[in-house]
């Protein structure tokens, strides 16, 4: 398998998934979404932001763009893009422009966005990815502003959802355990940066209307937990996906929930004037 194990912690070690290979060829196809389930997205992420319109929006690890021009569609400002792959980046220039979103090469460490400049920030499924959660809690506390929202869905590691694909890989489990954080230890990072929970909502999610186009879907291997299981255990789990597909026992639904946590300011964004030049 792709993972280590650190022996002194007893703890599972996930290396960096690298989205300019694999993944930014197949990502945009692998997790498609039909115009129903973006609407249904962008009305959980409406009821959740700020009153009023236009508003700006950072989508944060952005990927191929699948939610970015919907989201300038919706709250009819300005929206930016920022991600860290080149390959996700070029993918979503290709297949998602709007004339409403720039797309810009940054991460969740380094936003290249002033200071409170957004009205929502969005991370879907992407905390996982990032290094220094600490630090990225402080650049998304920068760039928001008073009032703002940060719409966070993730998977949570003590939150895995039930009658998945997850069971018919046995690593697979393990690997999302260790890959997401718990609901607990995203809250307190946060906290720590100053923005507060305010709303834990779960969506029920379909992105297929058969169990084989979910099959096949998955067989694209765009979600970054195949990374790190072997070409064995693969083979053989997508073997045993087949074979109760054709017997019409499936150990898996075709809708999961979906956790969106929201995030706002506990206090005001301490600022500096423009006239007056940061010490240093």
């Amino acid at each position: 398998m792709w993972w280590d194990w650190a022996d002194i912690e007893g703890w599972l070690v996930l290396n960096p998934v690298d989205y300019d290979g694999h993944q930014s060829s197949v990502y945009a196809k692998g997790r498609a979404l039909p115009a129903e389930v973006t609407a249904a997205w962008m009305s959980a992420f409406s009821r959740h932001s700020p009153p009023g319109r236009p508003l700006s929006v950072l989508d944060l690890g952005s990927g191929t763009g699948r939610f970015t021009p919907a989201l300038a569609e919706t709250f009819g400002g300005p929206v930016y893009g920022v991600e860290p792959s080149s390959g996700m980046r070029q993918a979503a220039l290709a297949d998602a422009a709007h004339p409403a979103v720039t797309y810009l090469e940054g991460s969740a460490c380094a936003i290249p966005l002033p200071d409170a400049s957004a009205d929502v920030v969005l991370l879907f499924l992407v905390w996982q990815h990032v290094p220094d959660r600490e630090a990225a809690a402080g650049e998304i506390r920068r760039v928001l502003r008073p009032g703002g929202r940060v719409l966070f869905r993730s998977t949570f590691g003590d939150r895995l959802p039930e009658g998945s694909w997850l069971g018919y890989f046995p690593g697979a489990a393990a690997v999302e355990a260790a890959m997401f954080p718990a609901l607990a230890e995203v809250e307190a990072e946060f906290a720590g940066a100053g923005l507060r929970q305010v709303a834990l909502d779960v969506a029920r999610i379909q992105t297929v209307e058969s169990l084989t186009a979910y099959v096949e879907r998955l067989r694209l291997r765009a979600i970054s937990t195949f990374e790190y299981l072997s070409e064995e255990e693969i083979e053989q789990g997508f073997a045993r996906m087949d074979a109760d597909v054709a017997a019409g026992t499936p150990a898996f639904r075709l809708a999961e929930d979906g956790d969106l946590l929201v995030v706002s300011c506990s206090r005001p964004v301490p600022m500096v004037p423009a006239t007056l030049a940061a010490p240093g």
